[in-house]
């Protein structure tokens, strides 16, 4: 279905009832399992960041260290396994959605626990594989996750289920962003100095123990109504339902418009992406303490973020997913230009509090609108495997090209770097505009 296609019975929709969507009970439940899916994410790349940088790791390695994120962008790969593979016992209890949910959660805290035991000064292969390990629960979790939110409500309905999902997201990246720094900061000890293993190793452990929330929600949800699959009468015809035709169906689908669809949601994030890898290294060199990024980048930003989040979920369901798309992406680039700005003035607070408003609030206007419009793109037959492979590519390139940032920062400076952040979302405008003549060719 295009994803303008309930436009008209969203223009009638008053603005009392489009909020009051929020309440609902589906919309309540993905607001706890959004904090479940975000709480791995600034663990395994930000907050690390953060943490190697403070420890003494240089920012090159700090750049090649965050293609661990490239797990989420190879989640299709695994995504048919999760979309159709029953898990024993745990299907027959939970269902195919709720049992693939809880595994993965598993998977994340015993990850969690690793890296709070792992001390990169002694080394990184340890940090490194749990962290290795944690990408791939949180990158699971986020097949099943998506499946379950998207068959858990109609197509009118996404926009909202991806507000509050993204609601519960930032806010489980501020407790990982912000709470993970305030209980590090905490647990050193003030008669030393510089980098304190035990700590983070506290910080560390309470983020496992805070998964909980999400294994709570998925024994106390009801598992969405099972989609029948045809029986398979051997591997082979088992194989081509979940792996070929999912794709197939969307190429089916689509047509000649699946190559620019591709196309806008593997550059679609570019810039924010890139640029987040850079963002915490930078915070320590411009001389700023955990507690100031805990309350400005990881408190207050993700505050923004989530008005962004609610005004692009509301924009969307009011004016058309393409229209927010586009100034999602717009303001995503312009943001980027601030923290070039911000570079020249060194350790500014409130410098930090504008640049950080304005692009947490951007980024969430761009992120309910995209994953709405993601979500509109599925056939709800395939929809964990269709979903993965979207938002898989979304990340591929970016996650790619943010490997290079360190060393990038390394030779240009930080200035340099921002600015190249932000022309990177120039073909974004580009694409999001063809798309949206090209869809309404085609409803025409």
């Amino acid at each position: 279905m295009p994803p303008d296609a309930p436009a008209s019975a969203a223009a009638r929709r008053s603005w009392r009832q489009a909020w009051l969507v929020y309440l609902e009970p589906a919309s309540l439940r993905m607001l706890a399992l959004g904090f479940s899916a975000g709480l791995p994410l600034l663990l395994v790349l930000g907050t690390l960041s953060f943490r190697l940088r403070e420890a003494g790791i240089d920012r090159t390695t700090i750049g090649y260290l965050s293609w661990v994120g490239l797990a989420y962008a190879f989640k299709w790969v695994w995504s048919p396994l999760v979309d159709r593979l029953p898990l024993p016992l745990l299907t027959r209890w939970l269902g195919r959605r709720r049992s693939w949910l809880l595994l993965a959660q598993g998977v994340v805290a015993a990850g969690l626990v690793g890296m709070a035991l792992a001390d990169p000064r002694q080394g990184l292969d340890a940090m490194v594989w749990c962290a290795l390990l944690v990408a791939i629960g949180s990158a699971t979790q986020d097949i099943a996750l998506d499946a379950f939110r998207i068959e858990s409500a109609d197509t009118d309905h996404q926009a909202a289920l991806a507000a509050t999902y993204q609601t519960g997201y930032r806010l489980a990246m501020i407790w990982a962003g912000a709470g993970v720094l305030w209980v590090a900061a905490r647990a050193e000890d003030a008669s030393l100095s510089g980098y304190q293993a035990g700590a983070w190793a506290t910080a560390y452990l309470v983020m496992a123990a805070s998964m909980l929330v999400g294994v709570m929600t998925v024994l106390l949800s009801p598992e969405p109504t099972p989609r029948p699959l045809p029986p398979a009468r051997n591997l082979g015809e088992w194989l081509h339902g979940a792996v070929v035709a999912p794709f197939a169906d969307f190429i089916r689908r689509y047509r000649w418009q699946a190559a620019l669809i591709l196309a806008l949601i593997a550059v679609y994030r570019i810039s924010d992406v890139v640029m987040g890898i850079m963002a915490n290294p930078f915070y320590v060199d411009m001389g700023y303490t955990k507690d100031e990024v805990a309350a400005v980048t990881k408190v207050f930003g993700v505050v923004m973020t989530l008005a962004g989040a609610f005004v692009g979920g509301v924009l969307s369901m009011r004016l058309g997913v393409m229209r927010v798309l586009m100034l999602g992406a717009v303001l995503s680039a312009l943001s980027n230009l601030l923290f070039a700005w911000l570079g020249q003035r060194g350790h500014d607070v409130t410098g930090l509090v504008l640049v950080v408003s304005a692009d947490n609030l951007a980024g969430g206007i761009a992120s309910a609108a995209f994953i709405a419009y993601l979500s509109s793109l599925t056939n709800v037959q395939y929809s964990a495997t269709q979903y993965a492979l979207f938002s898989s590519m979304m990340l591929l390139l970016p996650k790619w090209l943010a490997g290079f940032s360190g060393q990038f920062v390394d030779a240009q400076g930080y200035s340099a770097f921002f600015t190249g952040t932000a022309l990177l979302g120039l073909p974004v405008l580009l694409l999001v505009a063809l798309a949206s003549r090209a869809q309404s060719a085609s409803s025409a």
